[in-house]
């Protein structure tokens, strides 16, 4: 009997919750879903309300996806749900793989709330934009890293400030910056225990034997030696200065910089450095990037001393310093069209689009940050045909617009040519694994399990050898105590980029190479390590052996990295004709200029290129 009246009891609150939830499908639902991200499977959530058919309210949720990137897409794409009543809805150019799931995780919120996605797929309500006009003093096109700290500089010169961004985030390039700053004669520096004496020989020595005809590597080699002789004879501190950064940048470029850029980037970065502290960016761990004499790229270290990236880093600092002055005006996915001149021939200002609509910018100067042209292929290839076929690590609006813009009224462009590959991309997905890896201690082995190259040399050396390797590609190794001290390294093999194994003999296997000639290349620089002698490539950048287990592999290849070609400026950042004029009231910063990286840009010298040169030209315009 009383098995007979709990069965019944059951069946009642059965039969009221289905009441419950048919009520709720009619009056209000509400729904969670979750879906793979870049974070990683099941890294997106989405919960949404739906009443009479509306949906009422929308969150999204993914702690995994890449900070400026993906959460940009998670925290932007919910909203628009709202207001267009549909789950179809622009997905974050850039964040594809974080919007693709935000769309499915929303789907699957509408079924679970017992709804069909299909009545929420419509266009929805169309939102009409309307023409406007801004009347600024600087107009700014690119709100990446140069943009952000050229509006900054303007800004705190009084000035009125509009910055004008394509993408649904700020960034650009720049938040993808993984590896430091290279900066000369900071107090930072002093944080290494020693200066690794065999790197500034080595340098010196290359700048006697190879460029004895540059009068500027020349000159600039024996300032370097005259201070290096004096240091080594009453050695205080970290040895490093401007004159050796300039050297380490001209050989780099293969000595077709400009010099006067490549001067006053090196003579700046120190002071960079210093300022980027007074918008809440400290750079404080000192390590080795690919060619650099000695250990000078400055990276950002989080509350537990751990290295984390540093695009992620800096960026959201400083668009929250552009957000926190009342005198800059940020117009995000709005796309500058062509630069207004008047009468005269100075600027005027900027046309450009958002949704449809006219966007008139009235200003009295303008800068362009609107970066290179890598993701440009079809602009690559027509540049440079070899690289046909490769893949970018590039953000999406990297496309050469800046410089088509300014060459209609007339700017003169140099280096185009000069397009770098990177040598560590990782093979299966196009994202970038850090030069830091390297400068780290990390190597590269090839599919014979053997080294086959100096890993710290300039990226165009290091990605050629790769190149020549089978099948062009190459694992880059790691060890535990890497892994420990980097949460890059953790993110990469949280996004499944690494193999893995408990001795070297396993994670050759897990990568399928000889499994003696692997142990054999461990072992041996191991010992080089110890040495500090690389006898088979000459590096002289040495950090720990990589002897702790676990082992980890990361397969890469090289891809379409860093435009060194663009707009020709001068040391003031102002645009110039070909006759060398300088157009009035034009000025341009970062990779959408020409000139300071030569041939070949220097690991962590995209950072000092649009610090220095945003600030320069957000003073330069403030003054116009």
């Amino acid at each position: 009997m009383k098995k007979k009246v709990f069965a019944l009891a059951s069946a009642i609150v059965i039969i009221a919750i289905m009441v419950i939830t048919q009520q709720n499908t009619k009056g209000a639902a509400m729904g969670s879903g979750t879906a793979d991200g870049f974070g990683g499977p099941g890294a997106i959530t989405v919960n949404l309300t739906i009443k009479d058919g509306k949906i009422t309210a929308a969150t999204a949720s993914g702690p995994k996806e890449t900070p400026g990137i993906g959460s940009v897409a998670v925290e932007k794409m919910p909203a628009e749900m709202v207001a267009r009543n549909s789950i179809i809805v622009d997905g974050v150019t850039g964040a594809t793989i974080s919007s693709t799931g935000i769309l499915k995780a929303a789907e699957a919120a509408l079924i679970a709330a017992g709804l069909n996605p299909e009545d929420f797929k419509g266009a929805g309500n169309a939102v009409v934009a309307e023409d406007k006009t801004y009347d600024a003093d600087v107009a700014i096109i690119g709100a990446g890293g140069a943009g952000m700290i050229a509006a900054i500089t303007a800004a705190d010169a009084g000035k009125k400030v509009v910055l004008i961004e394509k993408q649904a985030m700020v960034g650009g390039n720049s938040v993808r910056a993984s590896g430091g700053m290279n900066a000369a004669g900071t107090p930072e520096e002093n944080s290494n225990t020693f200066t690794e004496e065999a790197g500034v020989e080595k340098t010196l020595k290359t700048a006697a034997e190879k460029w004895a005809n540059h009068p500027v590597i020349t000159a600039l080699a024996e300032a370097v030696r005259k201070k290096w002789e004096a240091y080594k004879a009453n050695p205080q501190g970290y040895f490093d200065c401007a004159e050796l950064m300039q050297l380490d940048t001209l050989i780099g470029g293969h000595g077709i910089n400009n010099p006067e850029l490549v001067r006053t980037l090196a003579e700046n970065t120190a002071d960079a450095i210093a300022w980027l502290k007074t918008v809440n960016i400290d750079l404080t761990s000192v390590g080795a990037a690919g060619a650099a004499s000695v250990k000078r790229i400055h990276r950002p270290l989080n509350e537990q001393k751990k290295v984390v990236s540093v695009g992620g880093y800096m960026v959201p600092r400083l668009e929250a310093a552009c957000k926190s002055r009342s005198n800059i005006t940020i117009l995000m996915e709005t796309t500058a069209k062509s630069i207004m001149t008047n009468e005269a021939g100075a600027v005027s200002g900027v046309i450009a689009e958002s949704k449809g609509a006219k966007i008139t910018v009235n200003a009295k100067a303008v800068v362009i940050a609107s970066g290179g042209f890598g993701a440009n292929l079809k602009m690559v290839a027509r540049l440079k045909p070899e690289l046909d076929g490769f893949m970018t690590t590039n953000a999406p609006g990297i496309n050469g617009d800046g410089i088509t813009m300014a060459q209609e009224l007339g700017a003169a462009v140099v280096d185009m040519k000069q397009i770098q590959i990177h040598p560590t991309v990782q093979y299966d997905s196009s994202n970038l694994i850090t030069e830091g890896l390297r400068g780290d201690g990390a190597i590269l082995v090839n599919t014979e399990g053997k080294r086959f190259i100096d890993e710290v040399l300039a990226r165009d050396v290091v990605s050629a050898a790769e190149i020549a390797q089978p099948n062009s590609f190459a694992y880059l190794i790691i060890d535990q105590k890497m892994v420990d001290e980097s949460l890059l390294i953790q993110g990469y093999i949280a996004k499944g980029y690494s193999f893995k194994g408990d001795t070297y003999e396993a994670l050759a296997k897990a990568i399928n190479i000889p499994a003696d000639a692997f142990t054999k290349t461990m072992n041996d620089w191991n010992g080089y390590v110890k040495a500090r002698k690389d006898p088979e490539f000459g590096r002289t950048s040495f950090i720990e052996p990589l002897d702790k287990a676990p082992f980890y592999a990361i397969k890469v290849t090289p891809g379409i990295h860093h435009t060194m070609g663009g707009l020709k400026i001068d040391g003031r950042t102002r645009v110039l004709k070909g006759n060398g004029e300088a157009i009035p009231g034009l000025f341009a910063a970062g990779e959408v200029t020409g000139g300071v990286h030569g041939g070949n840009r220097l690991g962590g010298t995209a950072v000092s290129d649009f610090v220095v040169f945003g600030r320069i030209a957000g003073q330069e315009a403030a003054k116009f």
